[in-house]
Order: structure tokens, then C-alpha cells, then sequence
């Protein structure tokens, strides 16, 4: 055999070994995943939040893991049917109270995932001075130029908006639909202005650490009393992954730490993800009294 025809054969020999060795590294790594957890989510600060951290968590415990953004109603039927594997994003027993009523008997809520939540119409702090009440609205539509800042149609908060605009009687006020993006983006140009707004909000949201707001006071409690967010999965998810669901059976934080990943999140350029995986680099003890256990 010539050299150059010792040369050929040694770098076809060396570029089968490592076809050989790729193709044995992928079959190890399939055989290494766990199953694919599937999780749907509302495009909220708080659920991009959590849902994010939850499957950093589940990837670092094995498992592969798709995050599908649907509105509220339709990840509700999505747990429901199966087409996806849980949620962590449940606002109850309130917001998305008729949503569960639909879909019970194919669900199981695994309880509180964040409690202290709550839900309401915010207005700068500024603004608070002049109109502290939801009652106080309808004489000052002309402040806020008629209209409450929303945000996506769907969304159970918008439902009990409509219901708090009736009970309150607010003829001079529209509720306009938007998105939670949008809604922020309407509330920065305001305070910017030193304008008036109001706004349909939420607790836990990054907002709230980032300008001096406040709830108006709802005497009527159209909004109920203080919610918790729920992680609802689809039934026989236990049967069919027991470890992803001890985990999201014991997946619980604060308000606190999701508020560390929210703000992380808004930071320009950031990938919600990647903060996630550095969150749960940078909290092993947290993420340990979910995961400690649930080996399989």
C-alpha cells in the first residue's frame, strides 16, 4: 500500500471511530432522558417565572421538557386533555376558578406553589394621592383618560375587571385589552409623563420593585380575598413519571424568590431560561427540598 493510500485509509478508519463514538454518544443520551415533561404556561412575568425554573429543575434531574405559552382558558384544556403535563401557573380559587370547574375530573391540583398573591387595579403612587378607591373611579374617568389598562382578553383577571366595572357601577370607564408586555410598557410611559393610569395588576410582579405603586382600594371585594397559585397536573402523570411529579408536587417558593428571577428577567437582553439555570445554580438548598427523595 502506497503512503498516500495509508493515509487515506487511517483517516477514513479515524473518521468512522468518530462517527462510531458520536452515534454511541447519542443513543447513551437518549437512553439517559427520563421521558419529556410537557408544560404549558400564561405569558405573565410570575408563570414565565416559574415555569422556567421548574424545568431547569426537571432537566437537571434527567428529563427532557417543552414549555408551550397559551392563553388561560387554553392551558386549562390542555392539562385537562393531556396534551400537556402540568401547569404551575393555577391563580385559585378565584381567577381561574371556572376554568378548573371545567376540566376537575381530569386534573389533580397539587396545592400552593406561591402563596400571597392578589389582584386588583393599580395606580402610581402619585396618583393613589388623588383617587385611593375603586369607587372613586367613575368621577375621575377624565384622569385616565376613560379607560383601565388590561391585558390579554383571556386572562381571568379581565373577567373579574368586567365584573368589578358592573359592581361598582364604572359607566364612564372601558377596559381595554392588551397584553401583560403592553400593559407595563403603557404604565413606564405614564409614570415617565408623571401622568395618571390605571392598570390592571398583580401580586407577585417585578413592577412593584421597580416604582412606588398602589392597589385601589376595593370595599366590595370584587376581587375576592388573597389568591395562591396552584401546580395542577393531568391525571395519571404520577403512574406515568412518578419523579417529575414529586418534584412538581414539591415545588414551593416565596414571593420573594420568584421576584429575584422576574427582575432578572427584565433586565435588556436577558433569556428567561438562562436566568432560570443560573437561579437554580445559585440555590441548590431550595431546589434540594424539591428534588431530595424523589429518586427513582
Amino acid at each position: 500500500m502506497t503512503r498516500n493510500a495509508m493515509s487515506q485509509a487511517v483517516r477514513y478508519g479515524a473518521l468512522m471511530m468518530a462517527a462510531g463514538l458520536s452515534m454511541t454518544a447519542g443513543v447513551a443520551q437518549a437512553q439517559d432522558s427520563k421521558g419529556t415533561v410537557k408544560l404549558a404556561y400564561v405569558e405573565w412575568a410570575s408563570e414565565v417565572a416559574s415555569t422556567n425554573v421548574v424545568r431547569a429543575v426537571l432537566e437537571q434531574q434527567g428529563y427532557d421538557v417543552e414549555m408551550e405559552s397559551l392563553g388561560a382558558a387554553v392551558m386549562w384544556q390542555a392539562v385537562g386533555t393531556g396534551d400537556a403535563d402540568a401547569m404551575v401557573a393555577a391563580w385559585l380559587p378565584t381567577t381561574h376558578g371556572d376554568y378548573m370547574a371545567k376540566v376537575k375530573d381530569q386534573v389533580e391540583d397539587l396545592g400552593p406553589n406561591l402563596n400571597g398573591t392578589k389582584l386588583g387595579l393599580v395606580v402610581p403612587a402619585y396618583t393613589y394621592e388623588k383617587v385611593s378607591s375603586i369607587a372613586d373611579l367613575n368621577a375621575n374617568a377624565d384622569l385616565f383618560d376613560d379607560k383601565i389598562v388590561g391585558i390579554d382578553p383571556g386572562a381571568g383577571l379581565m373577567a373579574q375587571t368586567e365584573d368589578a366595572i358592573d359592581e361598582y357601577g364604572l359607566d364612564n370607564m372601558q377596559l381595554q385589552s392588551s397584553s401583560g408586555p403592553a400593559m407595563t410598557s403603557a404604565l413606564a410611559s405614564a409614570i415617565d409623563d408623571k401622568a395618571d393610569i390605571v392598570v390592571t395588576g398583580w401580586t407577585p410582579h417585578w413592577m412593584f420593585a421597580r416604582w412606588d405603586l398602589k392597589y385601589l382600594d376595593d370595599p366590595k371585594k370584587a376581587y375576592g380575598d388573597a389568591e395562591h397559585i396552584d401546580t395542577v397536573v393531568h391525571k395519571g402523570l404520577k403512574e406515568k413519571m412518578p419523579q417529575a411529579y414529586a418534584i412538581l408536587d414539591n415545588f414551593h417558593w416565596t414571593p420573594d424568590q420568584m421576584g429575584e428571577v422576574m427582575l432578572m428577567n427584565q433586565e435588556e437582553g436577558s433569556d428567561p431560561y438562562e436566568n432560570a439555570k443560573k437561579w437554580v445554580e445559585e440555590n441548590p438548598d431550595v431546589v434540594a427540598e424539591w428534588t431530595d427523595g424523589t429518586a427513582q
